[in-house]
C-alpha cells in the first residue's frame, strides 16, 4: 500500500479537519465543569467533536463519562492502543495569529495544539482510516482513546482505565520521531515558606498558572517607590534583554516583567518570568521575609535548572539530567511565598534518597517542601519486537535511522503496559509546543498520517499481527 501518496491524496481533508479541532478552545476550566463536562466545555466540546467524526465514518465509539473515549475498528482479543489527547494549555501571550484560529500560512498550520496534540490526533485518525478504507486485514483490534485531561494530570485516562481494556501494546503521538522509549518520572513539588513575618515591602507577587509551562509573565506589587527603582528597573531589563513596566497607583507600585513560555521538560528553552522578576526584587528589598523569598528563588531558580542548589540533580546515560521547573510562584502579604515546580527526573533516579537531601538543605533556608504527586519513569527495552517493527517503519518512510529516545515530558504511553511515544516532531524541527505561534508543518502532518497508517497495518495487520 502506497501510503504517502493515500495520506496526500487526503490533505485538505486532514488540514480541514485539523482547523476544526482547533477552533475549539478544550482549555480545562473547573469554573464550567459538571457531569457533563468534567473539564469544562472546551474539553468536552472537543471530545465530543472526535467522537461523532468516529460514529459518521462507521466505528464503533464509547463515551467514557465524558473524560475520555475511543473509536474502534477490527477484531481480536489482543489491542493496539493509540493515545491522543484534545485538551490543550492556555494560549498565553504574544500570539501574532489567532490561536483558535487554524491559520494556515508558509506551510504551517498555526493554532493552539497543532502540535501538541490536536495535529497528531488527526493524523492519527486519518492514519485509522486510510487502514479501514484499504481493506487491510486485522488480527487485532485498534482503538484511538481520547484523553481530555492530559495536561492537568491525566485523570481522562485514570477513568477510563478503570473499565476499558488495557492494550496490549500502543504508542502516544505525542512527543517526538523516532521513538521515545523512556520517559523521565514527574513529581509536583511544592515549596512553602515557613515562619513568615510580614514585612509590609512585597505585597503581592504571582506568575504561571500551570507548572508544566515556563511563565511568560510575573506581577509583583510592592510599597517600593516606582520613581527609586524605575531606573534599576530600566536597566536590569537592557541587560536581561527583557520586557517589563512599572505602575503607580494608591501610594504601591506594580512591577510586571515578560518572560518566554516553553514546555516544562524543557525549561531552559524558555524564559521564566517569575525568576526574572524575583531576581530584579532581590536587588532592591531590605532584609525580611519578602527578601526571604526572593532570595531562595534567585538561589533554587536563578541561574539554573537541575536541581543543584536543592540536592536533587541526576542524570543517567538512558534518560538524561533531571530537570525542574517553577511554573506557579506566588507571595501573599499574609502567607510568604509559595512555589510549584514541575520536577522531571531521571529514570534510575534515587527518588528517595535525593528528596531526603532536598529536606536536609532546606534546614538552612525559609522554605520547606512537599510532594504533591508522582509519576514513576516508564521504559521500555530496545530490543522488544514492538519497538523494531516501530523502528522499521520510520526507517521505511524517512531514509533515517530510527534512534531511541527519552524524554523530560510525561505521554500517555506511561500509563500503558507497553507503550511509547511515537512522533509527530520530526528531528530538526523546532519544538513549538507550549509557545506563542504553536504551529505543525503541513508537510509534516501528512508525512505522520502515513507512518502511522503504515505502523497499524504492521502491528495490527494479520501478517505482522504477532508483535
Amino acid at each position: 500500500m502506497e501510503w504517502k501518496e493515500e495520506a496526500i491524496r487526503r490533505q485538505e481533508q486532514i488540514i480541514g479537519d485539523l482547523q476544526q479541532l482547533v477552533s475549539i478552545p478544550s482549555v480545562l476550566d473547573e469554573g464550567s465543569a459538571s457531569k457533563e463536562a468534567p473539564f469544562g466545555t472546551g474539553p468536552a466540546r472537543a471530545l465530543e467533536w472526535m467522537l461523532e467524526e468516529g460514529r459518521r465514518a462507521g466505528f464503533a465509539v464509547k463515551d467514557i463519562d465524558h473524560m475520555a473515549g475511543h473509536i474502534e475498528m477490527g477484531e481480536g482479543e489482543e489491542l493496539l492502543g493509540i493515545l491522543c489527547h484534545i485538551d490543550v494549555v492556555p494560549a498565553g501571550s504574544d500570539w501574532t495569529y489567532g490561536p483558535f484560529d487554524g491559520t494556515v500560512e508558509d506551510g504551517k498550520l498555526f493554532g493552539r495544539g497543532a502540535i501538541d496534540d490536536k495535529g497528531p490526533t488527526i493524523a492519527a485518525w486519518h492514519a485509522m482510516k486510510m487502514v479501514k478504507e484499504a481493506g487491510i486485514p486485522l488480527s487485532k483490534r485498534v482503538r484511538l482513546i481520547i484523553g481530555a485531561d492530559e495536561e492537568s494530570g491525566f485523570r481522562c485516562v485514570d477513568r477510563y482505565f478503570e473499565t476499558e481494556d488495557m492494550p496490549s501494546i500502543g504508542f502516544a503521538p505525542d512527543a517526538d520521531f523516532p521513538i521515545i522509549h523512556a520517559e523521565k518520572g514527574i513529581a509536583s513539588i511544592i515549596f512553602s515558606q515557613r515562619s513568615f513575618e510580614p514585612d509590609g515591602q512585597l505585597l503581592e507577587f504571582h506568575s504561571g498558572n500551570r507548572t508544566n509551562m515556563v511563565p511568560d509573565q510575573a506581577e509583583a506589587v510592592t510599597t517600593l517607590k516606582a520613581s527609586d527603582i524605575v531606573n534599576i528597573f530600566e536597566s536590569y531589563l537592557n541587560i536581561n534583554s527583557a520586557r517589563g513596566s512599572i505602575t503607580e497607583q494608591d501610594g504601591y507600585t506594580k512591577i510586571t516583567v515578560h518572560g518566554k513560555s516553553a514546555h516544562a521538560m524543557e525549561p531552559d528553552q524558555g524564559i521564566n518570568a517569575a525568576v526574572l522578576l524575583a531576581s530584579f526584587l532581590n536587588r532592591t528589598l531590605e532584609e525580611g521575609s519578602s527578601k526571604d523569598f526572593t532570595q531562595f528563588m534567585l538561589d533554587a531558580f536563578g541561574t539554573e535548572t537541575r536541581g543543584q542548589f536543592l540536592g536533587l540533580a541526576f542524570n543517567d546515560e538512558v534518560s538524561g539530567d533531571t530537570t525542574l521547573n517553577a511554573g506557579i510562584v506566588e507571595f501573599t502579604e499574609s502567607g510568604g511565598g509559595l512555589i510549584k515546580v514541575s520536577m522531571r527526573y531521571s529514570v534510575t533516579y534515587p527518588f528517595n534518597d535525593k528528596i531526603e537531601t532536598c529536606k536536609d538543605r532546606l534546614e538552612q533556608t525559609a522554605f520547606q517542601m512537599a510532594i504533591s504527586s508522582n509519576s514513576k519513569p516508564h521504559h521500555v527495552d530496545a530490543e522488544d519486537p514492538f519497538i523494531q517493527t516501530l523502528q522499521d517503519v520510520y526507517t521505511a518512510h524517512t531514509g533515517d535511522q530510527a534512534d531511541l529516545l527519552a524524554i523530560g515530558g510525561g505521554t500517555y504511553a506511561r500509563v500503558l503496559e507497553k507503550g511509547v511515544a511515537f512522533g509527530m516532531l520530526f528531528p530538526g524541527r523546532e519544538d513549538v509546543a507550549h509557545q506563542a505561534d504553536e504551529y505543525v508543518y503541513i508537510e509534516d502532518l501528512i508525512k505522520a498520517t502515513a507512518i502511522y497508517a503504515d505502523a497499524i497495518s504492521r502491528l495490527a495487520g494479520e501478517q505482522k499481527g504477532d508483535q
